[in-house]
């Protein structure tokens, strides 16, 4: 065999802990559309914007969203979209619109959105908590460099 057949070759990448940089993105949600807003995020958390991508690994950025109630949906989704949640008591299911949702908790329309396009595994966890959402334009995390995700 030929001593030089298994050189550098079809190695595999990963990317190590210690050379993970990752960055602050913020993201204005003010008039935007939240599928697509959310699809954005969830690629950024888990890194596959980047050329390094390592699926097992957490190679993602944080993301901070501001004017999460200024988020818009197309359609009749406002009313015709409906978010389902148990309490765990018997007869506990809750249900209700996307205009409550918004009205009640502002941010977790955008959670759940961005929650559901990760894939479901330990590693999302870890994931999520990378996501920083506020109902406003003000945010406590000004310290950090922040970089325009859309």
């Amino acid at each position: 065999m030929d001593s030089h057949k298994h050189s550098g070759m079809n190695k595999a990448f990963f990317l190590p802990k210690e050379q993970r940089e990752p960055r602050w993105l913020i993201v204005d949600a003010k008039g935007l559309v939240l599928g697509r807003l959310a699809t954005r995020i969830a690629n950024a958390l888990r890194g596959k914007d980047k050329a390094y991508f390592t699926p097992h690994t957490d190679s993602g950025d944080y993301v901070v969203v501001i004017n999460a109630d200024k988020v818009v949906l197309t359609g009749n989704k406002w009313n015709d979209k409906i978010y389902e949640r148990y309490t765990g008591y018997i007869g506990g299911l809750r249900t209700a619109t996307a205009k409550e949702v918004l009205k009640k908790h502002p941010t977790r329309l955008i959670k759940h959105a961005v929650e559901g396009m990760l894939p479901k595994n330990k590693l999302s966890d870890q994931i999520v908590k990378k996501l920083k959402i506020y109902a406003s334009d003000q945010h406590p995390h000004a310290a950090h460099t922040m970089h325009k995700l859309i």
